[in-house]
């Protein structure tokens, strides 16, 4: 190369700018120096971070929900380990055969599944949960990268529709969402554990990091119920519905001496093992949610109110025109009488009987016996939903109100708060508290709201209404003495009484010497022509009633009275 070839390839710089560049070069390295030195000298923290948020993962260790059983130890919910498939998206290598076997698999449209696994989310989601058996082992043959097994448990309820209502049944994450399942959630669910592992950036566990923090296993439920009055209850009760072409019903059956719940059923029901056909209506209890006007069944708080304050006694003769008005109203009886005692006011269901009865009383008087026996108040059972009723405070009452208040309409319970109230008479005045949970006799406290003298004044007159000439003759017991008292009430329909809808009741005691059990029964819109209280909702009571103190094992009280079920097809009812 020639002396004028280099001088052309020679550089001319000034030497600021030489300087300049130099500096920019030295302050760029000696900024990513102390940058490296900040991270990995001072602050260590953040990029470990990084990198445990890459390969570390915090795994929770699912819990055993709790077991729940009968008051003899029958399961009625049980948890059972089952497999679910989950995707994660980083890792997922799916190719099209795979895509089609894996839809076949798990028996849903291959549209459907490619849908699903698009789904692009950090971390992982779920495809299908749960597997059977089979589905896991075919999932796991086909080894499919970014494809995840998970262990899981499965609410499985033994009783099926029998224990639906009070058992209620968990979502798919296994938390309680009606019923005892969702009051005692936080009891059942236990105390999920907890794995914190090391993977490789395929998924794979290298190793633990920490100790495994294992999973608390949820405890278990022994309820009140008795797993087979419970059956006979749901059975009688769903034979009534299709037999009176009803568009529902309840039932609930109580231990008159401990407040145990043994038995609680309604129509319609549902299968709490099959979720995918959940629909509102059937799922909801309504003999602890829904309310309705107790027409008859509430005059016999008539008659122990005015006979706790000597007002009449059982035998004081009443008189009841066929025309008898309060105000703008006019009371009238479906069977009219001249006069009745007031026992009898009870035995044939008079209307206008109760409503003399009441206007013998002070608003205040009445609304305090009400009150006092758990109208218009929580019934206490803690299940969830359970409603208080209504009954309206007394200076707002009206003449009129308060006279139609005395056979069931103008205030509202629920099944389960009218059966609760009958424990009033079936335990001599005392009223004891409700449970759903199996208990100890030394347990209960009750609280009394009547003295004993009117509490067995009251049962005695209920005595008569199953008795010949009374309007429960359909729901005697062979054997045994029986209490109880009939309801037929007209529904409230847009704010009018409709003529021809009607929600029949029969709320009962026995052995009524010594009351054990207690059982209400209503039976809702009836449309086969028979309508009466004591002929629909009778026979289930008596039915229920029969089996129920043979299971128990009560000895008859009644054992030398030829007792038998009448055939009539429509007793005469107050119609209240």
């Amino acid at each position: 190369m020639n002396y004028h070839a280099r001088k052309l390839l020679k550089l001319h710089l000034a030497p600021w700018r030489m300087a300049t560049v130099a500096g920019l070069l030295l302050a760029g390295v000696a900024a990513v120096g102390a940058r490296a030195f900040y991270l990995q000298g001072l602050h260590t923290d953040y990029l470990q971070g990084k990198g445990d948020a890459v390969a570390n993962r915090n795994l929770t260790l699912p819990a055993h929900r709790g077991q729940i059983t009968d008051r003899y130890g029958q399961l009625l919910a049980i948890s059972t380990p089952v497999e679910a498939l989950w995707a994660r998206p980083a890792d997922l290598q799916l190719s099209a055969a795979q895509r089609a076997h894996l839809a076949k698999v798990l028996d849903m449209p291959e549209r459907d599944l490619t849908s699903r696994l698009a789904h692009r989310v950090r971390g992982e989601f779920s495809v299908r949960r749960p597997l059977t058996p089979e589905q896991a082992a075919a999932v796991a043959a086909m080894g499919v990268p970014g494809l995840v097994l998970r262990r899981e448990f499965r609410r499985y309820y033994p009783a099926g529709e029998v224990a639906a209502h009070v058992v209620g049944f968990t979502n798919i994450d296994d938390v309680g969402q009606e019923g005892v399942e969702r009051a005692y959630q936080n009891w059942l669910a236990g105390r999920a554990g907890e794995r914190q592992v090391l993977r490789d950036r395929h998924g794979n566990t290298i190793r633990d990091l920490a100790p495994i923090k294992m999973a608390q296993m949820g405890g278990n439920l022994a309820l009140s119920l008795d797993l087979k009055i419970q059956f006979l209850a749901h059975r009688e009760l769903a034979a009534a519905i299709a037999r009176h072409k009803a568009k529902g019903g309840s039932i609930v059956v109580l231990d008159a001496k401990t407040g145990e719940i043994l038995a609680l059923s309604n129509q319609p029901d549902f299968n709490p093992n099959n979720r995918r056909d959940y629909q509102p209506g059937p799922m909801r209890n309504r003999a602890v949610i829904d309310t309705f006007e107790p027409g008859s069944t509430v005059k016999p708080f008539v008659a122990a109110a005015v006979l706790e304050r000597g007002l009449v006694q059982p035998g004081t003769v009443v008189s009841t025109p066929s025309d008898y008005r309060v105000g703008p109203k006019r009371v009238r009886d479906e069977h009219p009488h001249d006069s009745l005692t007031v026992t009898e006011i009870i035995q044939k269901s008079s209307n206008i009987g109760a409503a003399k009865l009441a206007m013998m009383l002070s608003p205040q008087q009445y609304w305090d016996v009400l009150n006092r026996t758990g109208f218009g108040q929580l019934p206490g059972s803690g299940f969830p939903g359970e409603t208080a009723g209504r009954l309206r405070d007394y200076p707002t009452w009206k003449p009129v109100e308060q006279a139609t208040m005395a056979y069931g309409y103008g205030l509202s319970v629920s099944l389960l708060q009218l059966a609760r109230a009958y424990m009033a008479f079936a335990n001599d005045g005392e009223v004891m508290p409700l449970s759903f949970l199996k208990r100890e006799p030394q347990e209960i406290v009750g609280e009394r709201v009547f003295s004993s003298a009117v509490a067995r004044e009251v049962r005695a007159m209920m005595e008569a209404v199953t008795q010949e000439g009374g309007t429960g003759t359909r729901t005697r017991v062979p054997g045994y003495r029986v209490a109880g008292k009939t309801g037929t009430a007209h529904k409230l329909v847009d704010g009018r009484y409709a003529q021809d809808r009607y929600l029949s009741s029969f709320v009962g005691m026995a052995p009524a010497s010594n009351p054990r059990l207690i059982i209400g029964v209503t039976i809702d819109e009836p449309s086969d022509g028979v309508y009466y209280g004591g002929s629909v909702a009778g026979p289930v009571f008596a039915q229920v009633m029969a089996a129920s103190l043979r299971q128990l094992g009560l000895p008859p009280d009644a054992p030398d009275t030829a007792t038998r079920l009448t055939r009539n097809a429509a007793g005469p009812d107050g119609g209240a």
